[in-house]
Formats: C-alpha cells, sequence, structure tokens
C-alpha cells in the first residue's frame, strides 16, 4: 500500500512538502507494507504509472460521498479501470478536517487532538520553522 500525497501548485499548504511526507512516514515506521510517495497532476496517472488498481478514499459524511462519487467515476474512465474502494470514518472523526485543523493552527489553537502523536511531537518545532507558535 502506498500512502501519496498530490501536491497542486494552485494550494497553500502550511507545511513544505518534505515536512508533510516525514510526517507520513513517522505515522506509517511500523508497518513496513507501507510506502508513502507523492504526484503532481492526475491522481489516475499515478496510480497508472505505479501499477495500482484501487484507491482508497476515506469519506466522512453525504457531501463527502457525493463529491468521492463523482471523482471515482472519472478516475475510472482516466485510470483505465482504477477502483475506488470507500471507507467511512468512525463518528468521533467524522467532524475532522484539514480545513478546521488548518484554521486551528491560523488561529493559534492547539491542534494536537486532531493530529497523530507521531506528528504532535515534531509539529511545535515545525510550527515555529515556520514563524508562528501554538
Amino acid at each position: 500500500m502506498i500512502v501519496a500525497v498530490g501536491v497542486n501548485s494552485t494550494k497553500k499548504y502550511l507545511f513544505p512538502l518534505e515536512q508533510r511526507l516525514e510526517w507520513l512516514r513517522q505515522v506509517f515506521s511500523g508497518y513496513p507494507n507501507i510506502g508513502v510517495d507523492h504526484f503532481e497532476n492526475l491522481t489516475a496517472h499515478y496510480c497508472q504509472r505505479i501499477g495500482a488498481h484501487y484507491l482508497l478514499r476515506g469519506l466522512r459524511n453525504g457531501s463527502d460521498f457525493d463529491y468521492e462519487k463523482t471523482i471515482s467515476q472519472l478516475n475510472h474512465i482516466v485510470g483505465n479501470g482504477i477502483e475506488t474502494v470507500f471507507l467511512i470514518s468512525q463518528p468521533e472523526y467524522s467532524h475532522i478536517s484539514s480545513t478546521i485543523v488548518r484554521e486551528i493552527i491560523v488561529g493559534g489553537g492547539d491542534p494536537t487532538p486532531f493530529i497523530p502523536p507521531e506528528v504532535a511531537e515534531t509539529f511545535q518545532s515545525a510550527l515555529q520553522a515556520r514563524g508562528k507558535n501554538v
């Protein structure tokens, strides 16, 4: 399994790509069958390049499903039959989104209840490197 970060040149990120990849490597360090990678452009093309046949996508609610269903249908066409498997979040996590966590960080709040412990350990130093304190 590969956890891949899609890089969107039009999106503004709080942390550099390498920092985000390092956090993912830390989170999955105990799982030798999980790799971490990144890509630009279409997810379906990345899947073709690495020989993937399935995409795993998380769903928090019905709105996520509506959006992801459309994307999965397009990926199936563009990706020559790539299948998307949806995983439904546990209720205690369904309210967490990257947008909300980003707002907590930018607003000076404590995001540690919403991030993995492996990330929380180095988060403060990464934030200070950006010039912000939480």
